[in-house]
């Protein structure tokens, strides 16, 4: 039996606890055996301003994780890669034996078409859609919806023993969720300097063990 793996990618600035809600949401309803937190090294889509250094982001990914089947990585600094078509195509190099589904937000899809190469990572993996208050509408008449719109596929096609890499993509479906309004903009406002906790802290990579300061 392959595992099953939920790759949740972001800037984790930082990890909260709308991040663990969903990932175990998403666990459940898909019937993962993982999901991995890929915290960005640099978004290409953000600026620099105001974000936290990479251990920090890690240490607060690795709070919000404890005690489930959630592993917090960096593997793109250690891949090298920068944008996530690049990064999934390496992941599925390195780990053959895995099969994995992207998973991101209604906020993501509805800038979707601004990633790099955003039709080829759909045509990589499976897509599920967790929709968020206030972002549902813009997700669902975006471009990229727009064009992936007929490929919308039920929650059950993906329930483990299918496979989600046996299945033709792209392929998109959507996970409802009860409203959240966390968020790590609104972390941020609430305590500006909350990587103050994770100064001088060692944390370990999940993935690839590498260790940050």
């Amino acid at each position: 039996m392959r595992n099953l793996i939920g790759l949740l990618g972001g800037s984790f600035n930082p990890a909260h606890g709308g991040h663990r809600s969903i990932s175990l949401f998403a666990m459940d309803a898909l019937q993962l055996d993982e999901i991995w937190w890929l915290v960005s090294p640099g978004n290409p889509l953000k600026s620099d301003k105001g974000m936290a250094r990479l251990s920090h982001r890690i240490a607060s990914a690795k709070v919000q994780s404890r005690r489930s089947k959630i592993k917090v990585s960096a593997i793109e600094k250690q891949l090298g890669t920068r944008y996530t078509i690049d990064t999934l195509k390496r992941l599925k190099r390195k780990y053959p034996k895995h099969e994995f589904i992207w998973l991101m937000g209604a906020d993501n899809l509805a800038q979707f078409h601004r990633w790099h190469k955003w039709r080829e990572i759909a045509q990589t993996l499976p897509i599920a859609v967790i929709e968020r208050p206030g972002y549902n509408d813009r997700a669902r008449f975006s471009p990229a919806m727009a064009c992936f719109r007929k490929f919308v596929k039920k929650i059950e096609y993906y329930k483990i023993g299918n496979g989600c890499n046996n299945h033709v993509t792209p392929a998109l479906l959507f996970l409802r969720f009860r409203p959240d309004s966390r968020s790590a903009t609104k972390e941020r406002r609430a305590n500006p300097n909350w990587f103050d906790s994770y100064h001088n802290q060692t944390v370990k990579d999940d993935l690839t063990y590498a260790l940050y300061v």
